[in-house]
């Protein structure tokens, strides 16, 4: 064995431990033949063509001088055994009691690297597509906004791991890991339940898998419930961003199901959005923004980012349009506030001295952007105070 391959198994030895390895035996056809409790296991290996089946001493404890050169030997011998080198191995003894989603960056590239901004941006993405399953698997009917359930911060501060990368474009490794066995059926009737996090798992694939499918044909039906297969905006929103740089030629998500636990009905085959699909994302999220965030009066208090004049309504004086970014339920949203005569006054002045702007109208989700609709109602007391002018209710006084 070459000196870079015996390293990448002592990497492998550092990562995993005994019980994981033992896991993996006994859910790929090993027989454990012998059992010295907190000192070692011998496996023998039922399902090999040779005429004397392999065995594999699986060393336990840890507290030995030798525990580590044991272990990557029979780490050694089991990637020999299956002919898989030490990534292959990682891969399948962490698959025993995780699921791994698979993120494929398919695009052009020199020397096997992306740019380290794009990175980040895929890995806020995944956080993000992760919460929202989370949030859908643990409450159907949340709104995806304010408190989350607290089964979904332990989860994401507990059980979702990123694992290494694999070869092949560039790809992001996510692992979920199950947690402990399920408990034994007792007296012949299966009682075991379905973990929290491959109920995650579960939600996010049939999510996906939907989201491609409303992008090559919409289905209006799949929105008279969207959590009960999967979808949420924010779901959808987190696809949009993995897939944001142009020189990206498609977005392939795959899952590879633990081994421990029953394999489900969906995420069986790679799931593939090229650049076609990609464009229709924005069409599914605002379909599903309008049903979580539906029309109502919201007072938005923020600065004014831009400003365009709309000369095309004659006759009703200075008409423009403003974005302002504002804080509604913890989320800040650039919103598109139509203004006209003193009130677009108002909005000059707190865009030329970088002041708060208050404005209050019916927020909606139209046309792929935030709006303030209807009654459109400036706030310029603070705005008058600072200009020394007299407010409203002053000149009433």
């Amino acid at each position: 064995m070459t000196r870079s391959a015996l390293d990448s198994y002592r990497e492998v030895a550092s990562t995993l431990t005994p019980s994981a390895v033992s896991q993996f035996l006994a859910s790929h056809d090993w027989e454990l033949e012998l059992q010295q409790p907190r000192v070692r296991e011998i496996w023998r290996y039922r399902s090999s063509p040779l005429p004397t089946a392999p065995r594999v001493m699986i060393p336990l404890a840890t507290d030995f001088v030798d525990f580590t050169p044991r272990f990557v030997d029979a780490l050694e011998s089991l990637g020999h055994i299956h002919d898989w080198d030490a990534g292959q191995l990682l891969e399948r003894v962490i698959a025993t009691r995780a699921d791994l989603f698979f993120v494929r960056l398919d695009q052009e590239m020199l020397d096997g690297t992306i740019p380290f901004q794009q990175a980040e941006k895929t890995l806020q993405a995944i956080l993000k597509i992760m919460k929202a399953a989370a949030t859908t698997a643990a409450d159907p009917h949340h709104p995806h906004r304010g408190r989350r359930p607290a089964m979904v911060n332990e989860y994401l501060d507990e059980d979702i791991r990123l694992g290494h990368t694999k070869r092949g474009s560039f790809v992001f490794t996510v692992v979920s890991r199950l947690g402990d066995v399920s408990p034994e059926p007792i007296d012949g009737r299966d009682r075991r339940t379905v973990p929290f996090p491959r109920q995650v798992m579960e939600t996010l694939a049939r999510g996906i898998e939907t989201t491609k499918r409303l992008t090559q044909s919409w289905d209006q039906k799949s929105l008279s419930s969207p959590s009960s297969v999967g979808l949420s905006a924010g779901l959808v929103e987190s696809l949009e961003e993995m897939s944001q740089p142009e020189h990206l030629r498609s977005l392939d998500l795959s899952f590879e199901w633990a081994a421990a636990e029953r394999k489900p009905d969906v995420g069986l085959a790679t799931i593939m959005l090229d650049r076609d699909l990609i464009v229709e994302l924005p069409r599914v999220r605002e379909q599903l923004l309008r049903r979580e965030e539906p029309v109502r009066r919201e007072t938005l208090v923020g600065p004014v980012k831009s400003l365009a004049r709309d000369d095309s309504t004659p006759g009703e004086g200075e008409t423009a349009t403003a974005i302002v970014a504002a804080e509604v339920n913890g989320k800040t949203l650039r919103v598109h506030v139509p203004l006209v005569g003193d009130d677009h006054g108002w909005a000059i002045m707190a865009y030329e001295r970088q002041l708060p702007f208050t404005v209050t109208g019916d927020l909606s989700y139209e046309r792929r952007a935030w709006r303030l609709t209807g009654h459109i109602e400036v706030d310029s007391r603070f705005l008058c105070h600072l200009s020394g002018l007299e407010t409203p209710d002053s000149s009433e006084n």
